[in-house]
């Protein structure tokens, strides 16, 4: 905070428990005087707990964020209260303080004297849309353990299918399943691999003959009942993610100008755009600048640096959701053509290696967005030939020295201009 706080409130927060402290000016320039009570979570306790903050006149409040059980605290007292979710590593306890009357009333101390700096808390709408991408997600995560299982068990019966097909959950590859698992559970269906080959279609029938030696196994009853359960698992998760997709699109619908904006940059689609709208929201001035965001995602170099000795520059932690979600439009952007985004990688992948790059690109994905959404401006594509434009002069200096390397001699004349 940048400003002292007169009449401020700590909390510690546990799952059943939440220990308040609230400090009072003492009349005549007398020490001030703090009063501590301890109330429970249920709703019923989180507003005489708001009642009792505004008895005492209280304007701000701090709190650690532990786990999920600071939510409810918030939404309670974030209306009527300037609330700052802290990171509880920022929080040194001194020596001697470890109880949650003396946690509370550490943190009401350093809220007085401006020490605390309040985590990024979103508005509602962007919460309830980052709950939402962020159970799509770990549903997205499910189904695929489930689609591995499901090719560990073909493997275990002999079943060479993902050999061939490049899509085991693809139409030809799920006609194929079915009919094996048709004739697991009755007897005198056929499992011959020349007519579950026929299944396929499209350019999968390039392949028959190979499709025909990937179906010989011994595809028994007890592969059936497991393929059966891991196919009804995966259907499952396919409806849940059909309905979450609406869902997502009716409480995105504000924010679709943004979302569209986003979707201009390579290798961004419309999932990772709700995702990056979700995790930093619209309005951009929560974040002073770019690089600001970047840190705060854990999408920039670590700074770690003693006695003039530069130490590894790992990414601290960040925003996981954001970070993975961007990576993997980093990931497709890498694999467009004539794109910044494409050049970028790999100018980096040379001297850095591939991971470092798809980072770097992720990072570049992220500052676009942040200038997007605060300038409301649309992409504007540099074009692949950017860097070669940029440093044309270091160019020929380094081609010039792996030409002299090999032992030749080099002379540059500067071409002629067409007629």
């Amino acid at each position: 905070m940048e400003k002292l706080v007169e009449r401020g409130s700590g909390l510690d927060v546990h799952r059943d428990t939440v220990s308040a402290c609230v400090r009072i000016p003492g009349s005549g320039g007398a020490k001030k005087q703090e009063i501590v009570q301890t109330f429970g979570t249920m709703t019923e306790e989180l507003l005489a707990l708001r009642d009792w903050l505004k008895a005492h006149g209280v304007t701000h409040v701090a709190m650690e964020s532990t786990g999920v059980f600071w939510k409810p605290v918030y939404h309670v007292l974030e209306n009527d209260f300037t609330v700052l979710l802290v990171n509880a590593s920022h929080i040194k306890n001194v020596p001697g303080r470890k109880t949650d009357v003396k946690d509370c009333a550490w943190i009401a101390e350093l809220l007085e004297h401006g020490l605390l700096r309040g985590s990024f808390v979103p508005p509602e709408p962007i919460r309830d849309l980052r709950d939402l991408t962020r159970h799509r997600k770990a549903l997205m995560q499910e189904r695929s353990r489930g689609v591995q299982r499901l090719h560990k068990l073909l493997q275990d019966a002999g079943i060479k299918l993902s050999s061939v097909a490049t899509n085991i959950m693809g139409v030809s590859g799920r006609a194929m399943i079915d009919a094996m698992l048709e004739a697991s559970e009755h007897p005198t269906a056929s499992q011959d691999a020349t007519a579950l080959a026929d299944l396929a279609k499209g350019r999968l029938r390039a392949k028959l003959p190979a499709l025909r030696k990937a179906l010989e196994g011994r595809f028994r009853k007890h592969h059936g009942f497991m393929v059966g359960e891991i196919l009804s698992h995966v259907d499952y998760l396919d409806e849940a993610l059909e309905r979450l997709t609406k869902e997502i699109d009716e409480v995105i619908r504000p924010f679709e100008e943004e979302v569209t904006r986003l979707t201009t940059i390579p290798g961004v689609e419309r999932k990772t755009a709700a995702v990056i709208v979700a995790e930093i929201g619209v309005d951009m001035k929560q974040f002073p600048t770019a690089q600001h965001l970047a840190s705060w995602a854990g999408l920039c170099p670590g700074n770690n640096e003693s006695a003039g000795k530069h130490r590894s520059g790992k990414t601290r932690k960040g925003d996981r959701w954001l970070r993975t979600a961007l990576v993997e439009a980093g990931l497709a952007a890498m694999r467009s053509r004539k794109t910044y985004l494409s050049a970028h990688d790999q100018r980096i992948a040379r001297r850095r290696g591939h991971r470092k790059a798809i980072v770097a690109v992720a990072h570049s994905i992220l500052v676009m967005s942040y200038h997007m959404m605060s300038r409301k401006a649309s992409y504007h594509e540099l074009g692949r030939d950017f860097f070669e434009q940029k440093d044309q002069e270091a160019i020929k200096r380094r081609c010039i020295r792996q030409l002299e390397r090999l032992g030749l001699n080099v002379v540059v004349t500067e071409k002629e201009a067409a007629a």
